[in-house]
């Protein structure tokens, strides 16, 4: 962006009183700023129906029922955090945000597309507490990784995709009872950047905030600067501006960020500062839940079996019901849909349980 022009952003003067009202939301939304004439960048996230998708595959799946507590919150802070990270990277491909570890939560899974399309899954193998931190749910012993893959969407013969992990622990071993000093920790040791994150999540929604300092040589948004102010506006934990606007955006709290509409939230934080929004285009993409699964993958699953043991099946149980590992979705198929995986469905009378 060249300096001084603002081909899609707004400075709060410009949105009326009406602009800051609350208002109901029942779409996720992302928002993405700049501190103008500083080298910070921030973006907010509100998952609502997504998050809510997620959380309502899994309560619906007979045989693993709802998340605990605990982790429907850690694993909406990943799905947050996971849509922060993709949407600040030019990347066309899944940006894939893991935790695995010695805990009750074996695996913790957030996977968000370009389009920032999501989906988010986690693997339980022990009872978990209401209210525990990331320590006793995946950190037990010490043995808890953070990874995050870059997967390319179109990979090439030979291309890998790309991985940084760390542990869940700092260099002196202390281990991180939040996934926001997880990650920031990650985006320091990876990405050479300062970074404060929020996060905070429960049965509705699943928000974030990010702030990032940016490198100052080479943003056409930054006043120009000699070599050796450069040199001090780029070292980590230096910059005098970026750590004025990280505190701010710490002081945030899980009430607020979870209740407050976004408008109010950059309001209140950075009422002092020159905030510059960027306002979404018409086809912007918006967060939204997707996963691969369907009822035709299955059913193509079901048919390479063969007819005989699809119908000891149904002898056995009376109907199949086959749920996705990673969304929780469950495909039910009663005589009728077996028949058809093996018939001419025009010959057949319409299912009494097909689920789309």
């Amino acid at each position: 962006m060249r300096a001084g022009s603002r081909p899609a952003c707004a400075s709060w003067a410009e949105y009326g009183p009406a602009f800051f009202l609350r208002k109901t939301i029942s779409v996720s939304e992302l928002h993405k700023f700049i501190f103008e004439g500083q080298p910070v960048r921030g973006s907010i996230v509100r998952l609502t129906d997504a998050w809510q998708e997620i959380l309502r595959r899994r309560a619906d799946n007979s045989e693993t029922g709802a998340y605990p507590v605990a982790v429907r919150e850690l694993l909406g802070e990943m799905a947050a955090a996971g849509v922060l990270m993709q949407s600040n990277i030019k990347f066309n491909g899944a940006l894939v945000f893991q935790v695995m570890g010695d805990g009750p939560v074996k695996l913790a899974v957030a996977e968000v597309q370009s389009d920032l399309s999501l989906r988010a899954t986690a693997s339980l193998v022990g009872e978990v507490a209401d209210g525990a931190s990331l320590e006793p749910l995946l950190n037990v012993r010490g043995g808890g990784r953070c990874a995050i893959t870059l997967d390319p969407k179109d990979r090439q013969p030979g291309q890998q995709p790309y991985q940084g992990v760390v542990p869940l622990q700092d260099a002196q071993g202390r281990r991180f009872q939040k996934m926001s000093d997880v990650l920031q920790h990650y985006m320091l040791q990876s990405e050479q950047l300062d970074t404060v994150l929020v996060l905070a999540a429960d049965d509705q929604v699943a928000a974030g905030l990010m702030i990032q300092r940016m490198p100052v040589k080479g943003e056409a948004n930054l006043a120009a600067a000699t070599e050796s102010e450069s040199a001090q506006h780029d070292a980590i934990g230096l910059n005098e501006d970026y750590n004025r606007i990280a505190t701010l955006a710490a002081s945030l709290t899980r009430d607020e960020l979870l209740t407050l509409d976004v408008e109010t939230i950059l309001r209140r934080l950075f009422w002092e500062e020159k905030l510059m929004r960027f306002v979404p285009q018409q086809d912007e993409e918006s967060p939204r839940f997707a996963c691969t699964c369907s009822r035709a993958r299955v059913a193509s699953m079901l048919t390479s079996l063969g007819a005989a043991e699809i119908e000891d099946i149904i002898a056995e149980r009376g109907s199949i019901e086959v749920g996705c590992d990673f969304c929780g979705q469950q495909y039910v198929f009663d005589p009728i849909d077996a028949a058809r995986l093996f018939t001419e469905a025009d010959k057949l009378p319409p299912s009494s349980s097909a689920v789309q």
